[in-house]
């Protein structure tokens, strides 16, 4: 069994658990499966306040299927929650790839 059956059977036994969500939509993320990636941050978010790093994966995974004003949404709100938990790189870094890779 792979990590992402894994994690899918984790979510069998609980799945309101915000961290399986996390690990799962890394794995999608991993796997080319960006569309349920972002299926599962979306839940994870539903069940959890990220402090910014999700938004990174959310961005990229919409990026991947060429949605570039859904990458821009995701790191618009990357950057609201960095600034709400004082990450200033994180903030600087989105705000750099909403420049150059939203162009």
């Amino acid at each position: 069994m792979n990590r992402l059956q894994a994690l899918e059977e984790l979510l069998k036994t609980d799945p309101q658990d915000p961290l399986i969500r996390y690990g799962l939509a890394n794995e999608y993320f991993k796997a080319g499966n960006y569309q349920a990636c972002i299926e599962q941050i979306n839940a994870y978010l539903s069940l959890a306040e990220d402090e910014g790093a999700v938004y990174r994966t959310l961005a990229k995974a919409f990026l991947n299927l060429g949605d570039k004003q859904q990458a821009r949404k995701a790191y618009e709100a990357g950057i609201e929650a960095a600034r709400k938990h004082n990450h200033s790189s994180m903030v600087e870094e989105y705000l750099e790839a909403i420049e150059y890779d939203l162009q």
